[in-house]
């Protein structure tokens, strides 16, 4: 399974005019068993690649745009309506496949693992503790190269993933990304920590001088102020 998805990747991938990257967009998908897998693999590297900034609802729309004929058109309607009607719990494209792995396939072990990778987040996590993880199902997933960095970029919070790639020299391979991503953040978290401690040292300068100064000033004495 590993071996036959890198050589789907690698026909995929058509590198042309340097950088450029055409990716080849999936066969029109009619609902049989055996088509599930291919179909799902094409329509989420095309998403992937060409458009994972559009919102949830255009990547949902875009892939059941290619289900035609056959019981997949009916499927797909039916899903719409329910769509439409705000009866539907699908969505992401994350959620949809995974509805389409259901009705129309059986999911191997290797596409649960593969699904691991699509759905793994870094959430609250530090940056260290998301790329653990996501090289632990990344192993598992036969996903390498281009495919795996736009997986595991899409995965990282907004906010490093812009300054990333927005820097003067981006990160280029998978290993710069989860070096430079995990120092990003320890930088960032540091950061925070100490304007933390600065803040409360000038809301609290010298500790407990003021209340030194408080009996000095005889706020705290008897007759006249004076301390007794």
């Amino acid at each position: 399974m590993i071996a036959t998805l890198q050589q789907q990747v690698n026909t995929m991938l058509l590198y042309q005019q340097g950088s450029r990257v055409e990716v080849t967009k999936p066969q029109v998908f009619g609902g049989k068993m055996k088509e599930v897998s291919a179909f799902i693999n094409v329509a989420h590297l095309y998403l992937r690649m060409k458009i994972m900034d559009k919102v949830a609802t255009t990547q949902v729309v875009w892939v059941l745009s290619y289900m035609q004929g056959g019981v997949a058109e009916a499927w797909k309607d039916n899903l719409l309506d329910k769509l439409a009607k705000g009866k539907s719990k699908v969505n992401t494209v994350e959620k949809l496949f995974t509805k389409i792995r259901n009705d129309f396939g059986e999911m191997s072990e290797e596409d649960r693992k593969i699904e691991q990778l699509w759905t793994i987040e870094q959430g609250e996590r530090t940056c260290n503790k998301y790329v653990q993880e996501f090289k632990k199902v990344a192993r598992r997933s036969g996903y390498e190269g281009r495919p795996l960095i736009e997986e595991f970029k899409r995965r990282l919070n907004r906010t490093i993933r812009r300054k990333l790639a927005k820097a003067e020299e981006p990160p280029t391979t998978i290993g710069e990304w989860q070096e430079r991503v995990v120092r990003l953040d320890r930088n960032k978290r540091q950061s925070r920590a100490e304007k933390r401690m600065l803040g409360r040292n000038v809301m609290h300068p010298g500790g407990n001088a003021q209340l030194r100064g408080g009996y000095e000033r005889g706020s705290y004495g008897g007759r006249g102020g004076q301390i007794t």
